[in-house]
């Protein structure tokens, strides 16, 4: 499979502004039924997105997520590269791996 975005997380101080903004822009239908109020977003595409509110109360952060065959490789070539592991895959959910890395200026990225 070729290597594309698959997921995007926007998180920020007002996770409802936050997701009636993006829902607006995109036209985006967010289903936030859960205990956090998370928006998640679903294509037809396979894309996916996640809003809501920082956890810590700052200002927050968009993520990419990048579908890679073979995080781990991925992750080995990103050290070698002068990147750097923040998260190492971890699984969060029965289908669904994550790891994040910070390229060689710090920007993270995620893998999925």
């Amino acid at each position: 499979m070729a290597t594309h975005v698959i997921h995007v997380e926007v998180i920020g101080r007002d996770g409802a502004k936050l997701q009636k903004f993006y829902a607006d822009a995109f036209g985006w239908a967010l289903d936030t039924n859960n205990p956090d109020g998370y928006g998640m977003h679903r294509d037809e595409n396979g894309l996916t997105a996640g809003i809501g509110k920082s956890p810590d109360g700052g200002a927050g952060h968009v993520t990419l997520y990048v579908h890679r065959d073979d995080p781990a490789g991925t992750l080995k070539r990103v050290e070698k590269l002068g990147g750097k592991v923040i998260m190492p895959l971890t699984q969060v959910a029965p289908e669904t791996t994550i790891a994040l890395f910070a390229d060689p200026e710090g920007h993270v990225v995620g893998l999925m």
